[in-house]
């Protein structure tokens, strides 16, 4: 996972490809763990932290660009 730096420089559109790719992950994360074939448990945690760090990009991505004065205005 990158950090939170690295985040900043990317898209609305890349953040939600590695969103849906992190949901993913999740899911057959889960499912390993209810199989009881999961090798590294904690990686559940580290995923969902990972989701959550994306949406929270993506919603500050959402607002800086709704809040950005036009170039127009003084």
């Amino acid at each position: 996972m990158k950090n939170n730096e690295e985040l900043k420089g990317l898209t609305i559109e890349e953040l939600q490809d590695r969103l849906a790719d992190a949901f993913e992950e999740r899911d057959n994360l889960q499912i390993q763990k209810a199989t009881h074939q999961i090798s590294n448990p904690l990686r559940i945690r580290e995923v969902r932290r990972e989701i959550a760090r994306l949406k929270t990009h993506i919603r500050q991505n959402e607002l800086s660009v709704a809040v950005e004065p036009k170039k127009d205005e003084k």
